[in-house]
């Protein structure tokens, strides 16, 4: 797949300074969600879902996702975040292999996808759904935007989780409660 332009939609609030400061100041490996290998999250993708397919790594930050999933041979990866300071150090380290992905700028609390994926991954967005409005746009974003039968990987922080991360408040979950919440 042909590496599309970046695109940029729905940015509301401060958010994206936010996120840019974060990413424009720190290094990758420095910020305290790094993982050199996001092992659970691509056993998950490999397991339920298909290189073939597409996939979507929302709110991916400078995640290493995009990069073990271009060199397992998907080629319709969309990498999304609200940050284009932290797009632009993936494409940079991608390199040639940014041709495998599409980069979104989007602020997924307003952002409308305008096709589906057969995988849906966030590591790092819904806890920051503080808001149940923003909570249900995510919930029905997601499942117009999952193809049927495709595959959401979600991972957030755990009922006794912190309530703070990056000087955002964050929302915790149960599995009991992510069952209810979608």
């Amino acid at each position: 797949m042909v590496s599309e332009p970046s695109v940029s939609v729905g940015k509301v609030d401060d958010s994206v300074g936010h996120w840019d400061f974060v990413f424009e100041t720190k290094a990758s490996e420095e910020v305290s969600w790094f993982q050199a290998e996001s092992t659970t999250s691509l056993r998950l993708l490999q397991r339920w879902a298909s290189p073939a397919g597409s996939v979507i790594d929302v709110g991916a930050g400078t995640s290493t996702v995009v990069d073990a999933l271009v060199d397992a041979g998907w080629r319709d990866a969309t990498v999304l975040d609200i940050s284009d300071t932290a797009l632009a150090k993936v494409r940079n380290r991608l390199g040639d292999r940014a041709n495998a992905a599409t980069f979104v700028s989007a602020d997924v609390r307003s952002w409308r996808p305008n096709r589906t994926y057969d995988a849906w991954h966030d590591r790092a967005t819904f806890h920051f759904l503080v808001e149940p409005t923003d909570r249900d746009h995510y919930v029905a974003m997601v499942t117009q935007a999952v193809t049927p039968g495709g595959v959401v990987v979600l991972a957030t922080f755990a009922a006794d989780g912190p309530t703070e991360c990056s000087a955002l408040p964050t929302s915790r979950y149960s599995p009991e409660e992510l069952v209810r919440t979608f």
